[in-house]
């Protein structure tokens, strides 16, 4: 069990998509740069001047590549160190190094953050090295060494709780995507086989009423039903294992069912709706997407915005688009932040064509804005009925 563990440890990936560099890595690399002159020049008590203050440059200028590069960068800054250790073996009792060179634990931290398995491993060992060597040289007593080693362990620790808890976000807002993938498969499924199904019914009438046509006519008939039927079961299949399971069938929630949100209890909020435009031909898809953007905005408003008494909702139907906006008049408590619900809505925006954007008010309270194309007519308004 142990060695399965080891072995999975091993072969772990790096995190996808490290950042780039932002402007916090050129202010660190600034004031660490500013750093060393100050130190070079002030410290009297400093051996070995030039080395040391090449030295701490280097490890501040491994910092811009720490996240692409963290063992390599871990590797060469240590290596320096362990270097340097040893020529001081025979060298003056004064102090080598610099205090900027702590510059390091920014390495340290990376190592976890950003490596894979196996670059953990052996940057660890790495580091592991030098401070056993660096034990050697000092001769420091015990607890300081203790001390020494439980500080050069911090970064790391921090690492992995980020790490793992950036790792479990990422793991979450794939299974909300997920789950909107389900809900558009089971749309799908609804638009496909009616009108596949229609198509199909349509083909065999057709071929039994061209009993007076050229062959050609009931040829092109059979044709069309032989296509219909094999693409009805495409993607019944495609839609099955989008799922993933069993997923209920049951006709979704459009535009003309938005008023039911307005009469839901809504608590101390009051939903005002405005429907503008042509909405009663929307493809069956958008139409759905409409809703669930809709339905979403509210449910975050009546959770999450502080001191709101009123949301307003606006839907316009204009010729190539659909137009979604969400109001609330509150403020937000805390970290302003996309949930999981929004991070399923951007994705069903986005594979339908479209985009959705969310962020704070002109003035106050949360926003919603939603642009989907009409996409091609069959449902809005009116489907309601037929389901």
């Amino acid at each position: 069990m142990l060695r399965d563990d080891l072995r999975t440890f091993w072969a772990e990936p790096r995190p996808p998509g490290p950042p780039a560099r932002v402007w916090r890595d050129w202010v660190l690399l600034a004031a660490g740069l500013c750093g060393v002159v100050l130190e070079t020049t002030l410290r009297a008590d400093l051996a070995w001047r030039p080395a040391a203050a090449l030295l701490a440059a280097w490890h501040v200028a491994l910092t811009l590549w720490r996240r692409t590069h963290p063992l390599a960068t871990v590797a060469l800054g240590f290596g320096a160190i362990i270097v340097l250790q040893l020529a001081t073996l025979a060298g003056p009792p004064e102090p080598v190094g610099l205090y900027t060179s702590l510059v390091v634990l920014v390495l340290v931290y990376a190592l976890p953050r950003w490596g894979s398995g196996r670059e953990i491993v052996l940057g660890g060992v790495l580091i592991l090295a030098t401070f056993t060597l660096s034990t050697i040289t000092d001769e420091a007593p015990v607890g300081e060494q203790i001390g020494g080693f439980v500080f050069l362990l911090l970064p790391a620790a921090l690492a992995v709780s980020v790490r793992f808890w950036a790792t479990g976000r990422d793991r979450q807002l794939e299974q909300a995507r997920s789950l909107e993938r389900e809900r558009i498969a089971r749309e799908l499924h609804d638009t496909v086989a009616h009108h596949v199904s229609a198509m199909v019914i349509r083909a065999q009438a057709g071929r039994v009423l061209a009993g007076t046509d050229p062959a050609a006519a009931v040829e092109a008939l059979e044709g069309v039903e032989e296509d219909g039927a094999r693409t009805l079961e495409q993607m019944r299949a495609m839609v099955a294992a989008l799922r993933g399971s069993g997923a209920e069938l049951s006709p979704q929630a459009g535009v003309g069912d938005l008023h039911r949100l307005t009469r839901s209890p809504a608590g101390r909020l009051r939903v005002d709706l405005g429907l503008d435009g042509e909405l009663e031909t929307l493809s069956p898809a958008v139409d759905a997407a409409v809703y669930r953007i809709v339905q979403e905005s509210v449910t975050n408003a009546m959770r999450h915005a502080v001191g709101a008494t009123e949301v307003v909702v606006r839907v316009t139907g204009e010729p190539q688009r659909v137009r979604v906006t969400v109001q609330d008049d509150g403020a937000r408590a805390g970290r302003v932040r996309d949930g999981y619900g929004l991070a399923g809505l951007r994705e069903r925006a986005a594979l339908l064509g479209g985009q959705l954007r969310a962020g704070p008010g002109a003035d106050r309270g949360w926003q919603v804005v939603a642009e989907l194309p009409r996409g091609r007519t069959g449902g809005g308004v009116h489907s309601r009925s037929r389901r």
